[in-house]
């Protein structure tokens, strides 16, 4: 079974005997070493699958993991076995151990945008800015295992302490609404095991052998959770690579992989450093860069690939032509070489570098895709309908009981919701909950009572089904009882409410069969929800479309040949990184970009730049000085004419071979 695999994979798949770190340079297997041990583990350990759990960080990863270990156990079903994110584990926790907390089973998962809601209230304001800052610092000390006590007793300056009393109002406005935001998933079951020791003996006897991917990605929770379940005995695999660390602006601490060797002096570190993704060249590339860093772990990537094409360093006049260049080069490529759109990326350090691309991709009707695009559940319409059916997992969800309640518009008025949310605060209970209230009842007029009253009431009738009734079912009642459809057609012109529609529909299907396939109800379904987006259950690798990313949504994926655009000063590195120390990050960040590439990598930059409407001078980014020369071809800036008039004419001939075999 393991004959197929490098000496270093077969023994980080074989080893037991301890705490284990596989540290896995960029394309080196690290998913066929998790999936192979999982098999072994089961086929030849004797562990059975419910006592295994693999951690990832993505659904899409998760997913394309389990499709792995049941391609290595044909007909041999792993009942049992978890595969899933930090954050799906937290949710399956917090289902089972709710009430220990003092939460409901049913509780609600708010999304980032609920969230900004809820500190938007509190603040009273609408610098979205402001907002936003207020919600990074909250992540950071949920992330860091910080509550709101400790935030403000530790607080240096007023502007610590005021963000800490926000906290402190924003933790106890979830409570309330019964509800959990994304770090809380992680937080609140870590909590509990270092509180409640039944519990935790209860999960690791549960889970007793954890296989954690990229773990260079965890934060301070995260790491805290692996280390209660696993215990002093250390039964696990953590996969990881210091090099491709580039998430420490949310929270990930590279060092949680120092602090292993700290916690288990017996931690085992195996290196996979042959590459089964890239040519030398671009390894070399990328190894040149890298070994400016300071590195917890030195390691050099090769592989059987050969050569391969120099590194193409392209100057570029402005951004214009960058794109130009860009997009012509890769059409050009794409006719000599008769390759797919999906062989190729344009890969950036910000969304904002996107457009120009765009706009000369359109204009050569080249197809394209988006990562980090508008997920399908953040459409409006996807929204509302989820919006109900977080009202009836928990009533005391707010946020979505004003959504549900004005969606579509039913006689209830701001006036009234104003009346209703200064009730209900006072009273500390939630806006569902109030309109039944006789305090409430009192203030307000009959006419606008009755609304409130018959949407209610409506939400209680349909709750009461929702354990035993087919989710299709539910929601077709549900379209039917508020006329979505007529709503819909109502408040756009045909075709886009067509597309809205149809959204609809393929949403409610979607809802039905994965209800009947996983045999959950509704109520289930709303917590999955919170967990996953579009681009994980429609697959865009089945489109043929040049991929155009940021550097940090193309971790973990490969093409054929990549273009990395805006290799500049102030873009790459982000000047910000320059003057606040995160040099190394940025480093790293273009490491993770160049071993995205497998047979070809093109590097530009632009000479002049247009910022704040003025064009300014651009320095060629520090990183390209640190790829050895032997492996860089340079064109646009200091190049021989007669050596690039060859390259130009070499080009020809080979357009030219292609046109004579048609």
């Amino acid at each position: 079974m393991l004959s197929h695999l490098n000496a270093p994979q077969r023994e980080a798949v074989k080893y037991l005997d301890g705490p284990l770190l596989v540290l896995a340079g960029a394309g080196s297997g690290k998913t066929r070493v998790i999936t192979q041990k999982i098999s072994y583990l089961i086929d030849e350990c004797g562990y059975a699958p419910n006592h295994i759990a693999a951690i990832t960080f993505t659904n899409k990863a998760a997913r394309e993991m389990q499709e792995r270990v049941d391609k290595l156990r044909p007909g041999k079903p792993a009942k049992g076995l978890t595969v899933c994110t930090f954050h799906a584990l937290g949710v399956q926790i917090m289902r089972q151990e709710a009430h220990r907390l003092a939460y409901k089973p049913q509780f609600s998962i708010l999304d980032s945008a609920d969230a900004m809601q809820i500190i938007n209230e509190i603040l009273k304001t609408t610098d979205k800015q402001e907002i936003r800052r207020a919600q990074w610092r909250i992540s950071g000390w949920k992330n860091g295992l910080i509550t709101p006590d400790v935030a403000l007793a530790t607080a240096e300056s007023d502007l610590d302490a005021t963000y800490a009393k926000i906290y402190q109002r924003y933790q106890d406005t979830l409570k309330a609404y019964q509800a959990l935001d994304f770090d809380d998933l992680i937080r609140l079951p870590a909590e509990l095991f270092a509180t409640d020791m039944e519990m935790l003996e209860k999960w690791r006897k549960k889970l007793r052998y954890l296989l954690i991917d990229e773990y260079q990605d965890t934060n301070a929770c995260q790491y805290q959770i692996v280390k209660q379940l696993c215990g002093v005995s250390g039964a696990f695999t953590a996969v990881g690579d210091d090099d491709q660390a580039i998430y420490g602006w949310r929270g990930a601490d590279v060092k949680n992989l120092h602090q292993l060797h700290e916690d288990y002096p017996r931690l085992k570190v195996i290196q996979l450093t042959q590459n089964y993704r890239s040519t030398l060249r671009i390894l070399r590339a990328a190894n040149s860069v890298i070994g400016n860093n300071d590195r917890l772990y030195d390691k050099q990537l090769w592989s059987e690939h050969g050569n391969g094409d120099p590194v193409h360093v392209m100057a570029c006049k402005d951004e214009t032509e960058e794109a130009q260049n860009v997009v012509m080069r890769m059409l050009a490529h794409k006719f000599e070489h008769r390759t797919r759109y999906g062989d190729y990326a344009i890969l950036y350090r910000g969304n904002h570098q996107a457009r120009v691309f765009e706009q000369m991709l359109r204009n050569e009707k080249a197809p394209y895709v988006m990562s980090g695009g508008q997920s399908f559940f953040e459409k409006s319409e996807i929204k509302d309908l989820i919006s109900y059916m977080r009202l009836l997992t928990n009533s005391d969800d707010d946020p979505a009981f004003i959504r549900a309640a004005t969606t579509p518009k039913r006689g209830i008025g701001a006036a009234t919701l104003e009346k209703l949310g200064e009730y209900a605060g006072q009273r500390k209970i939630s806006l569902f909950e109030a309109v039944f209230e006789a305090g409430f009842v009192s203030r307000v007029t009959e006419r606008q009572l009755e609304p409130l009253l018959t949407f209610c009431q409506y939400i209680n009738a349909l709750e009461a089904r929702v354990r035993n009734t087919p989710v299709s079912e539910i929601m077709a009642d549900l379209l039917k009882a508020i006329d979505y459809e007529v709503y819909i057609f109502d408040s756009d012109e045909t075709r886009a409410a067509q597309n809205k529609w149809n959204n609809v529909q393929e949403f409610v299907g979607w809802l039905g069969k994965k209800g009947e396939a996983d045999d959950k109800n509704l109520i289930e379904l709303t917590q999955t929800i919170a967990l996953i987006t579009l681009l994980e259950n429609r697959s865009e690798d089945e489109i043929d479309a040049v991929r155009l990313s940021t550097i940090h949504a193309a971790k973990g994926l490969e093409f054929g040949h990549v273009f990395l655009v805006g290799a500049e000063e102030d873009i790459l590195p982000h000047r910000e990184s320059v003057e606040n120390g995160t040099l190394e990050e940025e480093r790293r960040l273009m490491y993770v970009a160049i071993t995205r590439a497998q047979r070809s990598l093109t590097i530009s930059y632009c000479k002049r730049r247009k910022r704040a409407g003025e064009l300014q001078t651009c320095e060629p980014s520090r990183f390209i000085g640190e790829i050895s020369q032997d492996d860089m071809r340079q064109s646009g800036q200091d190049v021989d004419p007669v050596e690039q008039r060859q390259q130009g004419n070499d080009r020809l001939a080979n357009i030219k071979a292609m046109l004579a075999q048609k």
